[in-house]
């Protein structure tokens, strides 16, 4: 249950999320809930339309802070430890501000730990994939994480499964492999990308296991606080020099990263892991223009072709009841 002075209080760190119709239990607002006069089916309809819209944006801002972490350790030589400390411990200052005294009773909660140790080996697989690999080989490991999420919700989860929704999944990774077309030769980086999008994909399906847990910002918040305790050693260990370059892009990287996590939680908090798993691959869309812009990586026909597929296979998984 929520405590009540959660609900009194509102940060301005979650009035982004009730722009989008969403109140601090993640349900929708006064403003503009739907009337009660419609029809149930419309009211299913509207909430899977609004959870696409926070994921869209959450996957956009991830691959937004990986982009910054990948400028770091490959033009400025930072240790990939310690961009995955830094993103931890910088969000979790961020949030810090905005959230309850009750959150850290959450704490009290092994899930809650298990959760954060699988997001720091993540965050940190993922950095070190992006240091030894092609961006494009890295992706398309990694994205063996919606599909894991997919089937940990169904074993552990009970959650309902469909064959049109099973097809969907598939046919979202295979455009995942039409866009990036990778040689998979077992070097490190690939290995590195893999383990990171195995634990991608535990972790949201834990995100949908704890998500009535406590709210989302205070989910996000220990999730940070968590893995920062847990990397705090080897961080402390690579800690580089810093210039105004190097400054702007380490928050930039704990800034993307920590408002993408928040608005997940945010949809997993008002659709299943199931319904949502195919919107992941979103996150591509946004990595490919983010490498067209800073890297200078052009997107092929091959490219377009995939996005296509991927994109249709998150939006009609949105329309599935």
């Amino acid at each position: 249950m929520v405590n009540a002075a959660l609900i009194l209080r509102k940060p301005r760190l979650e009035n982004f999320c009730v722009m989008l119709g969403l109140n601090r239990t993640g349900g929708f607002s006064t403003s503009v809930a739907i009337s009660h006069f419609q029809p149930r089916l419309t009211m299913l309809s509207g909430t899977m339309q609004r959870a696409a819209l926070i994921m869209f944006i959450a996957m956009s801002m991830i691959p937004a802070g990986d982009s910054a972490g990948k400028l770091l350790t490959g033009s400025y030589g930072v240790s990939p430890v310690f961009v995955a400390w830094s993103r931890f411990a910088l969000g979790g200052l961020m949030v810090l501000p905005f959230i309850h005294a009750s959150a850290f009773l959450l704490l009290k909660d092994w899930r809650i730990w298990a959760r954060a140790a699988i997001l720091s080996c993540g965050i940190t697989s993922i950095q070190m994939a992006l240091q030894t690999a092609e961006i494009a080989t890295v992706f398309a490991a990694f994205f063996v994480g919606p599909m894991f999420s997919y089937v940990l919700a169904v074993l552990f989860l009970r959650e309902p499964v469909t064959l049109l929704r099973s097809a969907l999944i598939v046919l979202g990774f295979l455009g995942v492999i039409l866009v990036v077309r990778p040689g998979f030769g077992g070097e490190p980086g690939v290995i590195w990308a893999v383990v990171a999008g195995l634990c991608y994909g535990a972790f949201l399906t834990m995100s949908r296991w704890l998500s009535g847990l406590g709210t989302p910002i205070a989910l996000t918040f220990t999730q940070l606080l968590l893995s920062a305790v847990f990397l705090l050693p080897f961080g402390m260990l690579y800690i580089p020099q810093f210039t105004p370059e190097v400054a702007g892009l380490t928050a930039a990287s704990a800034l993307g990263s920590m408002m993408g996590n928040l608005m997940l939680l945010y949809a997993y908090r008002i659709a299943p892991a199931t319904k949502l798993a195919p919107l992941v691959y979103f996150q591509l869309l946004a990595a490919v223009i983010l490498g067209w812009v800073i890297f200078n990586d052009l997107p092929d026909a091959y490219t377009w072709a995939g996005l296509v597929v991927i994109i249709g296979s998150g939006l009609v998984s949105t329309r599935l009841r």
